[in-house]
């Protein structure tokens, strides 16, 4: 299977990794290397930890999840990005569950497992047993491991992490790197019904030594602007069910017919958001197993009564699916209904409720699967487009993870992500007392756990004042759909004079009935958040101060610029920020206001106007962090595509340099698409190598071998050795010396400057031979058998010993250059070639007729 190819944000994080984890001049600390990699749900994290391993050329390799469910699709998640070698999974599942992966909890089997393996890839859970086996493996003499993933890797701090602290301790589980992933690095969890203070549930320090620095971030907001995962709104449906709240009245609650009244107002309620929203295929969250099951069963009868009561807006029962998972379902079922709830039809037999089943297969209108504890972290379901929080009585992690599982989508799908809360109002209860009500506890959890993904979308919705400019999911108060239209709605739609909210309020956080915008914002702002400024104000005001400081009557701003620690605000990444800024124009969403506000700064929009100045600022950062300006064409730096900037840089250049030599002979020059001088120059100052006459990824190999070799370490021989950002060196210089006859004048002067020199007779690689390789080598035996017998009829066992040739001349194969005599078996191989003469080529018939073969 091919190796899937890496998106650009992924080949950004794999460069930022490959960094952090570089082994430095002293060696690795006896902790280990650490790194983190922070980024939104769906966006490919187990493939940039695939491409990681493999460009550290870590051939023993420990992946650490916190599911069974996860570990299997890790496994063959892995094995798609092009993993090769072994895999091992230290867990209970059988073959069948494990993708085919081998799986034991026998710390002995394991040592016997490993112990002949070179390249090896171990899959086990956080859960006590699994690391509980490999650390009696460890201690029974499994050596460290080259390299560990730690998947969803805030489940490992704070309070939810306690029972795992085995996976930090070098001590327990050695490793000489740890990557540690999550799309959620910091959960809050909001205090119940408003009182008291917000706990920080799991946080990932970037200034501890546990977790490391963070390598590379892509926040949510980001995400949705490169399509990578949906785009997404909150959908409140109110509920007001007089026969729940008269269970409730009479004292009680959890009692089975508050139970079964509240499911059924909630099957009823999700029913009516699905028809409303044009939803498909549903997934709903419960803390009780009879009660997901319950849910499943009992869907086809509301939709049928629903149905009943408006054709025209719900759909016929017979296409309608719903079924229901849990912890005990065996993988193998829970794999079989995840494909259903995936399909777009509907099998005869597929409706719960047994009624109106056909013969043949039906397109669904609505799926809609249940389930507790089994749709946890990281498990594939990109084909719903909306998650129902029937219950949010589980840990903040836990429902920080149901939310991730509604913006998971294939690349390009272009869906909305639905997030449904119920709130169940009382008969009497105003709608707008959110402050107070415990309706409005779900809706709360739900969105502290979209803060932790989308932190700054949802700290906007505190501030209840009208925005300008759309909610850009670029501008980083953003999360939600796009509002490029009036930037205010009244209550009533716009038309009327009530209270402003602003578009990005009412397109993130929908409601049966309105609310009170101010109302809302302290609800969010009281029981969720302490909101920050806005990412657009803050831009705005570090770009006014730059005007002010510089006197600058443009506003051409470095692309690396950052302001300084004593302004406000400061540390602002005001460069990008213009640079993301001129991007939104050049397409369409920006609004008018905000063109307005930034041209009154003296902006400048053109792009081809400041693309050198910008790709000049990467090139420095790219360079000051890698020591050289060779980036591969896939690189890139702070979302910007260095790499390819940097080739189309080198063609410039590369014409720019022919020309100076055609001038100076007198000859005529074509100055169309040269670069300047004055540009030459800056590059040059950067790194004078950037632009080799020959292949940069050569120039690169060259130059971090150089490098390493300055720091006082010996040349690399062999491949493994050493491996520095990515570039297996020992790989490279053997491959240099090996084929010195191949290289350029130029190449060969460098090498020697590293003392480097061709390789000797005896040093030439063994390779394996071709199919013409091993012909010649049996016809030359041929013919000298021929030459001294004067016929071709060999015994069917004899050998014929031939010369050995010297290195590099006559036929090449697993006995060339080595000592004595080639032996080649001619009579097995003329025996075999009568059998396959029908088969065999004119030519090389013709060559063994000359012989005198006897066919």
């Amino acid at each position: 299977m091919p190796k899937m190819k890496l998106r650009p944000h992924q080949v950004e994080a794999v460069d930022a990794v490959l960094r952090m984890l570089q082994a430095p001049e002293e060696g690795i600390p006896s902790e280990g290397l650490r790194t983190q990699v922070i980024a939104a749900t769906g966006s490919g994290k187990t493939l940039i930890a695939v491409a990681c391993a493999q460009r550290l050329g870590a051939r023993r390799v420990l992946v650490l999840v916190p599911t069974l469910d996860l570990l299997a699709q890790m496994a063959a998640a892995w094995r798609a990005g092009g993993r090769h070698g072994a895999m091992v999974g230290v867990c209970s599942l059988r073959a069948e569950e494990s993708d085919g992966i081998p799986c034991t909890t026998d710390p002995d089997e394991l040592v016997a497992w490993l112990g002949g393996l070179e390249s090896v890839t171990v899959f086990a859970t956080y859960a006590s047993v699994g690391l509980g086996i490999l650390q009696r493996a460890h201690e029974a003499g499994v050596g460290p491991f080259d390299l560990m993933v730690v998947d969803e890797a805030h489940r490992t701090s704070g309070d939810a992490g306690k029972p795992w602290a085995a996976v930090h301790d070098q001590g327990e589980i050695p490793a000489a790197r740890r990557l540690y992933m999550t799309a959620t690095a910091r959960v809050w969890e909001a205090p119940e019904g408003g009182r008291g203070q917000a706990r920080l549930v799991a946080s990932m320090d970037p200034d501890s030594a546990v977790f490391g620095p963070v390598a590379y971030k892509l926040k949510l907001s980001e995400a949705i602007n490169r399509g990578l995962v949906a785009p997404y709104q909150v959908v409140c449906v109110d509920i007001r069910d007089p026969e729940l709240h008269a269970a409730q009245v009479r004292g009680e609650r959890g009692s089975d017919a508050v139970r079964g009244a509240r499911l059924a107002a909630l099957q009823t309620g999700l029913l009516t958001a699905a028809a409303k929203e044009n939803l498909r295929k549903v997934l709903t969250f419960h803390s009780r197993v009879a009660e997901a099951e319950a849910m499943a069963q009992g869907v086809a009868g509301v939709a049928e009564q629903l149905r009943a009561q408006e054709p025209r807006r719900f759909p016929p029962v017979e296409r309608v699916w719903a079924d229901w998972l849990c912890g005990e379902h065996p993988p193998g079922h829970r794999r079989a209904v995840l494909d259903t709830f995936a399909s777009d039809v509907i099998e005869p037999t597929g409706n719960p409720s047994g009624k109106g089943g056909e013969s043949k297969t039906q397109p669904a209108v609505l799926r809609i699967l249940s389930s507790v504890k089994v749709l946890g972290e990281g498990v594939d379901t990109a084909h719903c487009d909306a998650v129902a929080f029937c219950d949010a009585r589980g840990s903040m992690v836990d429902i920080v993870q149901m939310v991730g599982r509604a913006l998971r989508m294939k690349p390009g799908e272009g869906k909305i992500a639905s997030l449904i809360v119920p709130v169940f109002l009382g008969p009497d209860e105003e709608n707008n007392e959110m402050l107070t009500s415990n309706a409005y506890g779900t809706l709360a959890k739900i969105l502290e756990a979209l803060r932790a993904h989308d932190t700054e979308t949802i700290e906007a919705l505190a501030d209840p004042r009208p925005r300008s400019g759309s909610w850009d999911t670029n501008s980083g108060d953003s999360g939600g759909k796009q509002a490029v239209e009036d930037d205010t709605l009244g209550d009533d739609g716009g038309h009327g004079a009530g209270p402003a909210v602003s578009r990005a309020a009412a397109e993130l956080l929908k409601f049966s009935t309105p609310r009170d915008p101010a109302e809302l914002a302290r609800f969010v702002r009281l029981r969720v958040i302490e909101p920050e400024n806005e990412y657009w104000r803050r831009g705005i005001q570090a770009a006014t101060r730059y005007v002010k400081e510089t006197g600058a009557a443009e506003l051409r701003v470095p692309y690396d610029y950052v302001t300084p620690e004593d302004w406000k605000p400061a540390r602002f990444p005001l460069g990008t920020w213009l640079a993301d800024q001129r991007r939104y124009n050049n397409t369409g969403r920006l609004t008018k206001e905000r063109v307005e506000q930034l041209g009154a700064l003296g902006m400048v929009w053109s792009h081809q106007d400041i693309a050198f100045e910008e790709g000049l600022a990467v090139a420095r950062a790219w360079a000051a962090a890698h020591g050289h300006f060779l980036p591969p064409a896939t690189a890139v730096w702070q979302g910007y595509p260095i790499g390819v900037w940097a080739k189309n840089q080198r063609a410039a250049g590369r014409k720019a340099l022919v020309n100076i030599v055609r001038r100076e002979g007198g000859l005529p020059v074509d100055a169309a698409g040269a670069m300047t001088q004055e540009r030459l120059d800056a590059l040059d100052d950067i790194d004078p190598g950037w632009c080799p006459a020959w292949d940069a990824n050569w120039q690169r190999c060259f130059q971090l071998t150089k490098t390493h070799l300055a720091s006082g370490a010996r040349v690399p021989t062999t491949a493994g050795e050493v491996i520095v950002q990515g570039e297996d060196l020992g790989r490279w210089v053997t491959a240099q010396r090996n084929g010195w006859d191949k290289l350029t004048v130029g190449q060969r002067v460098l090498l020697e400057i590293l003392g480097l020199e061709p390789a000797g007779p005896h040093e030439q690689p063994v390779t394996t031979p071709t199919r013409d390789d091993k012909w010649a080598l049996n016809l030359t035996a041929a013919r000298q058998y021929h030459a001294r017998e004067g016929h071709l009829n060999v015994p069917r066992k004899h050998i014929e010993r031939l010369k050995r040739p010297e290195p590099g001349h006559g036929p090449t194969g697993p006995q060339a250059g080595g000592d004595g005599p080639v032996e080649v078996k001619l009579g097995t191989f003329l025996d075999n070639t009568r059998r396959r003469a029908a088969k065999l080529p004119t030519q090389r018939r013709a060559e063994l007729d000359a012989l005198g073969m006897r066919w």
